[in-house]
């Protein structure tokens, strides 16, 4: 390399970084504009959730045959892309696997790793698309599944086969140089190919200058394409290859039927229940904004950050929706619709603070009936499918319970049945509409 395209490559580091690192910030505000929740108990067993879930997978081979591709993939393109190190120094100063001479053996065994690697991500990455496109699993061509979501996953895995195809050329035209009698350029012997040797014998026949200007266009348009599907994170659902971790750390650690208890309310419970208490003598909102808060979520900014997070999180997937007994039965309820529509709103709000420089503008919409409909919310059963089913510990299920203590606290829109279930509670003490005195008249008639 000449030191024009050590300093390109400089400028493509900065700006591929600098677009990326603005992205993070994004993403980091608009979670954040969630209500704040404690998450730091138990350290212990977050981190073990985030070692079996995050880094093992343990959910993911719950479905042997993805789960094992997805391994493959997972491993692969982090593990290969720690070879990313080097191509950047080499990038900067010009200089040939500059780590070989210092790690010996271990480097060969490292390069054979990562060829080895970029096999398995091809063969796993071409089956995903069969499964996407020829099989046409259900999961996959859903109908909350349109447009962008439905597209993203496939670019995705073309952007990965079209890098380890890259990554294999680069390679195989090194190896070539590498074995020019007399030596080429700074091209050095290092490394061990065993894909690619087999490989370079298509540069056979072609002149030095020629395969060493192929390998500088793969080299580039390896590092190249890295960057790009770096800041493409930021728009795709494969954003889940760095939150899943903070992700499973945060996630709920309590029993799945556990549902929290609004501290507002367990307050005037608790004040009611007091006979000693005088209700005209409670203390004031601890902050302006207290007195004004809602009862569960509107809008995404009524959500609590973890469940900002787990929107930013969703591996559309569609696990969730294919176990909910909802969605099986012809209901309205996607709980991959209830994440996506979270993120899609979560995303136009931050594009509204952007364009209002740092401000948020109301624009007349939320996220309930915008984006999600009562109807889908009061078709979950609230069973904790899609939670249990989710591979990196989302809840969608937290988020359709906000939803409806709004409509029920702030709106008084529950269902007609589950209005006359509360009335009866209400008034005799049970679900069922009879008088205190009549409750116990069938043991009689037994």
């Amino acid at each position: 390399m000449s030191y024009l395209d050590n300093i390109l490559f400089a400028i493509l580091l900065i700006v591929g970084f600098g677009f990326f690192a603005a992205s993070v910030k994004k993403i980091i505000r608009n979670i954040n504009l969630g209500v704040d929740i404690d998450r730091k108990d138990n350290p212990k067993a977050r981190w073990k959730n985030m070692a079996l879930i995050a880094l093992g997978q343990s959910k993911m081979v719950r479905r042997p045959v993805a789960g094992i591709l997805h391994i493959f993939v997972y491993v692969g393109f982090i593990i290969i892309n720690i070879e990313l190190l080097e191509i950047i120094i080499d990038g900067l100063f010009g200089t040939h696997r500059i780590f070989a001479p210092y790690l010996g053996v271990v480097y060969d065994v490292l390069i054979a790793s990562f060829e080895i690697l970029a096999i398995l991500v091809i063969f796993a990455v071409t089956v995903f698309w069969i499964r996407r496109n020829f099989i046409r699993l259900k999961r996959f061509i859903h109908s909350d599944l349109t447009g962008f979501p439905k597209s993203d996953a496939n670019y995705i895995l073309y952007f990965e086969t079209v890098l380890m195809i890259l990554f294999l050329l680069m390679n195989a035209a090194d190896l070539h140089l590498q074995n020019v009698p007399g030596g080429y350029s700074h091209f050095h012997k290092a490394g061990s190919y065993p894909i690619s040797q087999f490989i370079a014998p298509i540069f056979n026949g072609s002149s030095n200058e020629l395969v060493g200007l192929l390998f500088e266009v793969f080299w580039w348009l390896h590092i190249a394409g890295i960057l790009v599907f770096m800041n493409y994170l930021y728009f795709s659902k494969h954003l889940h290859i760095l939150l899943a971790f903070p992700n499973t750390y945060f996630a709920n650690l309590k029993p799945e039927g556990q549902f929290d208890n609004l501290e507002s309310v367990t307050k005037e419970v608790k004040l009611m229940m007091d006979p000693n208490a005088d209700p005209f003598a409670a203390a004031p909102p601890a902050d302006e904004n207290a007195a004004s808060a809602k009862f569960g979520a509107s809008d995404v900014q009524d959500l609590n950050w973890v469940q900002l997070l787990n929107a930013y999180t969703c591996t559309e997937c569609g696990r969730c929706t294919s176990s909910c007994p909802a969605n099986q039965t012809g209901k309205k309820l996607s709980p991959r619709k209830i994440m996506m529509d979270t993120r899609d709103r979560l995303t136009e709000v931050g594009k509204n603070i952007d364009a209002n420089k740092g401000v948020f503008v109301p624009d007349n919409k939320t996220l309930l009936n915008d984006y999600i409909t009562p109807e889908e919310l009061w078709a979950c059963t609230s069973c904790n499918a899609c939670v249990e089913e989710c591979p990196v510990n989302i809840s969608p299920l937290s988020i359709i319970m906000d939803m409806r203590r709004y409509l029920v606290m702030e709106q008084s829109a529950a269902p007609m049945s589950l209005n006359a279930m509360m009335t009866n509670i209400e008034n005799n003490g049970a679900p069922w509409q009879y008088s205190q005195q009549d409750r116990l008249n069938w043991k009689n008639e037994n």
